[in-house]
């Protein structure tokens, strides 16, 4: 898992399967998108230009990306 370090928060929600099709939208793959929050979807195949550029713009971030740390809480309290 990478975070992206640039900036403060990654907020694009992208899925790219196959380097032929494109899911993009506002849906935040929650629950609460689910059942609760006026969201959107847009499926997108047969553009490889396009797909092309979403992976070049994932390229960009991944390439500033670090490696995820895992820091376990400290807090004592039991969860």
């Amino acid at each position: 898992m990478l975070i992206d370090d640039s900036h403060a928060i990654a907020h694009n929600k992208i899925i790219i399967i196959d380097r032929q099709t494109l899911i993009t939208g506002s849906f935040n793959f929650t629950k609460a998108a689910e059942e609760k929050n006026a969201e959107n979807l847009l499926v997108i195949k047969g553009n490889k230009p396009l797909v092309d550029k979403y992976v070049a713009n994932f390229e960009e971030h991944r390439g500033h990306s670090l490696p995820y740390e895992f820091k376990p809480r400290t807090s004592g309290r039991n969860r």
